[in-house]
């Protein structure tokens, strides 16, 4: 080897610390494509790059190396959401859809997207990880659903409803379209669905329910009165 070939200590040091980022995405990606039982340390360690001690050196557990895959493509886009309905100062229905639509982009439209058909497919004998995953994402996810569903009640922009189970119904559909994502729909393009056109038709059927009905419609009166 030349010497002018050598790597330079910058270039042994830029590659210590894009090796964390790189174990991440090798386990991510083998964990959705084998499945996490299936796929060993060493597998991942060998999709990246490097050894399985140095795998070890980082994350000491396939367990604790899935918490962290979990903490870096999911939990941090939550903290960020969360900081985003605090900032927001328009109405409630259009923080509503932004937060829909935002979080098909920063999950469903990304290799995080892989974690929902994870959790869903493995986590039953994965205890541990089952309420991490409940703990740090499930929980304050549907929390911050919850925060901006109150706060349209609050307002007087939503009508009073049963804000858990409003957020049950929205991520419902969310979830669904991440699965879809990773089975049908990557088997055949006549399964693939239209996410964003998917949640437009959520955001539209769900501000439809959600305004204050002042009045009932003419409709539903004369069923009414043919029912009595």
């Amino acid at each position: 080897m030349k010497p002018s070939s050598l790597p330079t200590p910058g270039t042994r040091q830029r590659r210590k610390d894009a090796r964390p980022q790189e174990l991440l995405d090798a386990a991510l990606d083998l964990f959705v494509e084998r499945g996490f039982s299936a796929t060993r340390s060493e597998d991942v360690a060998a999709r990246a790059g490097v050894s399985k001690g140095t795998l070890y050196l980082y994350y000491p557990s396939k367990e604790e190396l899935l918490k962290e895959v979990i903490r870096h493509n999911v939990i941090n886009q939550i903290t960020e959401g969360m900081q985003i309905i605090r900032d927001f100062d328009g109405t409630t229905p259009e923080l509503l859809a932004m937060v829909l639509r935002l979080w098909w982009e920063r999950i469903g439209e990304t290799r995080a997207s892989g974690i929902v058909k994870l959790m869903t497919s493995e986590v039953r004998n994965f205890p541990e990880i089952a309420q991490f995953y409940v703990d740090e994402v499930v929980n304050p996810s549907n929390q911050m659903l919850a925060q901006v569903i109150q706060r349209g009640v609050d307002r007087g922009e939503f009508r009073d409803v049963n804000v858990v189970e409003v957020v049950h119904a929205l991520v419902g559909p969310l979830v669904f379209l991440a699965l879809n994502k990773h089975s049908l729909g990557a088997c055949s393009a006549a399964f693939l669905l239209e996410p964003k056109v998917v949640i437009g038709a959520l955001v539209d059927m769900v501000l439809y329910g959600l305004v204050p009905r002042e009045t009932a419609p003419a409709a539903n009166k004369k069923t009414t009165k043919a029912a009595r």
